[in-house]
Formats: structure tokens, sequence, C-alpha cells
């Protein structure tokens, strides 16, 4: 499962702006994005990863997924970095 790649991933880039500005550089293998999270807030991500190509992984929870990050909060989305 797509939570198992995130802890797995020895880089990883929490939240939207992070990730958005992490694709437009180029240094993003895959973007994780919670599904129970707002529109609004992952509209950006799902945007530029269409743009650039990157693939993109729903997970059901955006509190399970800032849990396997590392995170006490949840977390919307979670980038792996090349």
């Amino acid at each position: 499962m797509s939570y198992e790649k995130v802890k797995q991933a020895q880089k990883t880039i929490i939240g939207t702006k992070q990730a958005v500005k992490a694709a437009r550089k180029g240094h993003l293998s895959e973007i994780i994005v919670a599904m129970d999270a707002d529109h609004h807030v992952i509209a950006p991500v799902l945007e530029v990863a269409q743009q650039f190509n990157i693939p993109v992984t729903h997970v059901p929870s955006k509190q399970q997924l800032g849990k396997v990050a590392g995170l006490r909060v949840h977390a919307s989305v979670v980038a792996i970095a090349d």
C-alpha cells in the first residue's frame, strides 16, 4: 500500500505548497494524496502533477498519512522526492 511507500521513502516533502514547488523543480517521483482532504487544498498538487506527468496515488486517510510521515498532525499531501 502507498502508506508503505511513504514509510520507506528516503526523502519526503509534506504539504501542498512544498509539493508544488518541488514538482515544478522536477524533484518528485510520486505524490500521495489523502482522499478525505478538501478538494481546494489538493487541487494545486493534482494540477501540477498532471502538468509534469508525476504519478498520483490516493490513500483513504489524511490522519494515517500524517502518522506514517512522522507527524503528529494530519497530512493531505506527501510527496516522494527523487
